[in-house]
């Protein structure tokens, strides 16, 4: 691990030569007093000197979707654990969804996860706070309290679970309309899926498996898209991953819902195929689909009909993935392979170019989660956020490459293009040559 010293806000300016930016020709980047201060143009006296050379330089990334346990479940992740798995992926912001114990459904709770994120200094940590109490389903959280608290949440969530009644639902949508906010739903049927293990098809059925139906994710949206009509408010779909899902976004999208969606990385890779060796790094909610519906939510990325990826990072301890199938957790960690998935499922096969990836893993996620300062584009007097990338080695993923606290990667053993050379988020180093910087180096 790195001790840099020199890369924090207000410290020596830094020269990165050679920067492709958004994979575009090269040029010279200059960051000081946490500001790029220039592109191409004199580095001031003293400036330390960087080869960047045939490095992508991508706005910092955003993730609209991690699971960081804490309070509560430390054993799987802590905010400092999980901000180290990031900055190690090239995020510079991640929004952590509220199932911790206590559930994130006060002003208490997200104000003390915004502090513990602070305190780490590797990203910014933006708490999203409970649809309803408790995640109960039952009656509406402070949703109020939350915006107006230091955290200034303006994303909520039950993910992890629906919120089902359509009531609640509706009463969600119009609340948050008068601070901008917006709904996140963890779209599934809780009776259509009741014990289920897997997607429903013709491996579920061969493996013995109850099946995890389709219908149960695109009936959930088909509706809340149509509620987000009637009230003139926004909705955004978690982990969308059927093909009739797309075409339920697409359609509202010509009608003028104001919704958006996001598709993990595994689901722009990863197929049902795998299950049938019962590997609970599989195991995943929503399930790994068909080969048909990974086409289709590639496609729908690269159509715009989907308008992020989020990694859904779904930290776990040993124990509860090394157990039989059908006792094993459900949830794939994801955030330092996300950048290298999407270059091998979404670039590689020309379906996106790197300033298509610029938009769906940082600006689009910035400007749907609200948080100012985030996924701003590579120019002279922006925040210095961004990540330096490059594409071209290949290697298996290892557990070397996990920087959190649990190991439940569904890509262990599996090839992978790309590597996260350096992460800046407000001229603050984290990542510095492919090495996270210490906690000294952030001082």
């Amino acid at each position: 691990m790195s001790t840099l010293h020199d890369g924090a806000a207000g410290g020596a300016p830094v020269l990165y030569r050679g920067v492709r930016i958004n994979g575009d020709d090269p040029r010279d980047l200059v960051v000081e007093g946490g500001l790029i201060t220039s592109l191409d143009g004199d580095a001031p006296a003293g400036a330390r000197s960087v080869d960047a050379d045939g490095l992508i330089a991508l706005p910092g990334l955003v993730d609209l979707h991690v699971h960081l346990r804490e309070p509560g479940f430390e054993a799987s992740e802590t905010i400092l654990t999980g901000s180290r798995a990031a900055a190690a992926g090239g995020y510079s912001a991640v929004f952590a969804m509220p199932n911790t114990s206590p559930v994130a459904d006060t002003a208490g709770v997200v104000e003390q996860e915004l502090a513990l994120g602070e305190s780490a200094g590797y990203v910014h940590v933006q708490p999203i706070g409970a649809v309803t109490v408790g995640q109960r389903g039952e009656r509406l959280a402070e949703l109020g309290a939350m915006a107006s608290s230091r955290a200034r949440v303006r994303v909520f969530s039950d993910d992890g679970s629906c919120v089902w009644d359509p009531l609640i639902m509706r009463r969600a949508l119009e609340y948050v309309k008068s601070f901008d906010g917006v709904v996140a739903q963890h779209a599934q049927d809780p009776r259509l899926t009741e014990g289920a293990q897997m997607n429903e098809g013709t491996v579920s059925a061969e493996l013995g498996l109850a099946g995890w139906p389709a219908v149960a994710e695109e009936s959930i949206i088909a509706r809340d898209v149509l509620l987000a009509e009637h009230v003139g408010s926004r909705l955004h779909v978690c982990h969308l991953s059927t093909a009739g899902s797309v075409e339920i976004i697409r359609w509202a999208k010509a009608r003028g819902v104001d919704v958006t969606a996001e598709v993990t990385p595994h689901h722009l890779l990863l197929t049902e195929e795998l299950v049938r060796g019962y590997d609970p790094r599989y195991k995943v909610n929503p399930p790994l689909r068909r080969d048909e519906d990974v086409r289709a939510v590639r496609e729908g990325l690269a159509d715009g009909t989907i308008d992020i990826v989020a990694t859904d990072h779904a930290p776990h301890p040993v124990e509860a993935k090394s157990c039989e199938w059908g006792a094993a957790a459900h949830g794939m960690v994801g955030l330092e392979s996300a950048v290298r998935v999407v270059q091998q499922s979404m670039v590689d096969t020309g379906m996106l170019g790197w300033g298509d990836v610029a938009r769906v893993m940082s600006a689009a996620p910035a400007r749907i989660g609200r948080l100012a300062g985030y996924g701003t584009a590579i120019e002279a007097g922006a925040p210095a956020s961004f990540t330096l990338y490059d594409p071209r080695p290949a290697r298996p993923f290892t557990v070397a490459d996990l920087r959190g606290r649990s190991v439940n990667s569904p890509y262990l053993g599996r090839e992978l293009p790309g590597e996260v050379r350096w992460t800046v988020t407000h001229g603050r180093i984290t990542v510095a040559d492919g090495e996270l910087v210490d906690l000294e180096g952030l001082a």
